[in-house]
């Protein structure tokens, strides 16, 4: 007999899913831009158990602190923007775990409390896995797990009055909010994250708000659903064609939208990694 919570074999996948790494700076839009997916393909609707896509988040594998670091980071003083903030051992395995179509169990945290709550949430087989963070391409172990890797792009000013508002609703003063962003998040943000934008197949600029990039990485994503992924599986390593492919669409929709092949292109709204950055 099967552990409780564990899918018998036929009723996995025959596949392993199609991994898409999200990443971007704090307040990015990133779970945001999942969730929005996820809303489209109509899977927010689809009982856990049974949902062919799924999203993990980075922020669920943040280290156990000690009562010493505790203190710290319940005063804004603790950098949880550096990647050693991550179990990346932890992460890591996790996701090789999910790429093999294991029934696997993921930590809540809780940010308030700075701590991993007893509940965790179980993560079931599917054929698309979204996982996003800040840090999710700063690995090359991880990174390489990934089929397509998209970086959110946000201006900076929008990222830092949003997280003043998120921050504020989790119970924390200004004052502490912002110190801790110029100390900690801001550095961190141009030191670690960043220099990540470089490995993404796709940049979509002002995150949920690009409905085109949305809806062509949704319509990607529905192909894949579809019976595509066989297809990826023999024609692409680490979903470098796959990337190529998308590209290719956003340029066929650009030149479309220029009203004919004789008038300059519009600039995509999807910027391929290959720009100079």
């Amino acid at each position: 007999m099967n552990p409780a919570g564990m899918l018998c074999e036929s009723e996995r996948p025959r596949h392993r899913p199609f991994l898409i790494g999200v990443s971007g700076g704090t307040a990015s839009g990133k779970s945001t831009v999942c969730a929005k997916i996820m809303e489209l393909l109509g899977q927010n609707k689809v009982d856990h158990h049974h949902r062919k896509v799924t999203i993990v988040s980075q922020d669920s594998f943040y280290r156990i602190l000690t009562p010493e670091q505790k203190a710290k980071a319940l005063k804004g003083q603790y950098n949880f923007d550096h990647p050693d903030a991550f179990d990346t051992e932890f992460m890591c395995q996790t996701l090789k775990d999910i790429v093999e179509g294991k029934v696997v169990e993921v930590p809540t945290y809780d940010f308030v409390t700075h701590s991993r709550l007893p509940e965790k949430i179980r993560v079931y087989p599917a054929d698309v896995v979204l996982f996003e963070g800040i840090l999710v391409f700063y690995t090359q172990e991880v990174r390489d797990m990934f089929h397509m890797k998209l970086f959110v792009d946000t201006d900076s000013d929008v990222r830092l009055s949003r997280r003043v508002l998120r921050d504020m609703r989790r119970g924390r003063d200004l004052e502490q909010i912002l110190s801790q962003y110029t100390t900690f998040v801001k550095p961190a943000f141009e030191e670690f994250c960043l220099p990540t934008k470089k490995y993404a197949d796709v940049i979509i600029p002002r995150g949920v708000d690009n409905m085109v990039a949305i809806n062509l990485i949704v319509q990607h994503i529905q192909d894949i659903l579809n019976g595509d992924i066989c297809k990826w599986q023999r024609g692409s390593v680490n979903g470098h064609a796959h990337g190529r492919s998308l590209k290719r669409g956003v340029a066929e929709h650009s030149e479309k939208s220029s009203g004919g092949g004789n008038l300059p292109a519009k600039r995509p709204l999807l910027e391929p990694s290959t720009r100079p950055h």
